[in-house]
């Protein structure tokens, strides 16, 4: 089992969101050595996202990857199946031979396997099967609900004017898709720090 210290890599996949961009801001607090990647999985939203995750990147003064998957990950009602799991099995082809930390933005309250311990267990499994406790999957907001990694985010000053949460992929967030709707929310039942 890897060992944490400050010698390890922590390889965020960032999606230019609130709880990647969390995830970044964690790990920096923690003066951990880190590194993103996003994703590029023929989503709607791919364009403004990714230019969400380069400002999110310049704030912190961290390198970026983009990667094209190749292919896209269509949705089923809201869920893209595999999505997640596709992200950290490819995320290991951008680590060296050195331990290594993937880190992912779930969080609670959702009824997506990929945001469940059983999630994060399973594919440490696969993980341990190629790699042998090498490479290590992390989700520090697993436990928190939306509003928790919000209210992080406020709390810490985290950039969230520099996010986007929009599935339309329009300039300005389209606010009727599930993502704005989830934005608005949070906007109005969390108190923000002025």
């Amino acid at each position: 089992m890897v060992e944490k210290s400050q010698t390890n890599k922590v390889l965020i996949l960032l999606s230019g969101g609130i709880d990647s961009t969390s995830l970044v801001h964690y790990y920096l607090s923690k003066g951990e050595k880190i590194e993103a990647i996003f994703f590029d999985y023929g989503q709607l939203s791919c364009e403004r996202e990714y230019q969400s995750a380069i400002a999110i990147s310049k704030h912190y003064d961290i390198q970026i990857k983009r990667v094209n998957l190749g292919f896209t990950i269509r949705d089923q009602e809201g869920e893209f199946y595999c999505r997640n799991a596709l992200f950290v099995l490819a995320a290991c082809s951008f680590l060296g031979n050195s331990a290594s930390y993937i880190s992912i933005g779930v969080h609670s309250g959702t009824p997506y396997y990929d945001s469940t311990p059983a999630f994060i267990r399973d594919t440490q499994t696969i993980l341990d099967g190629y790699f042998g406790g090498v490479f290590r999957i992390t989700a520090p907001f697993l436990e928190f609900s939306k509003e928790q990694v919000y209210e992080y985010a406020l709390r810490e000053s985290v950039p969230i004017h520099l996010t986007y949460s929009c599935e339309m992929g329009q300039q300005e967030p389209c606010g009727s898709c599930l993502s704005c709707i989830d934005r608005r929310m949070l906007d109005e039942k969390s108190p923000r720090k002025d």
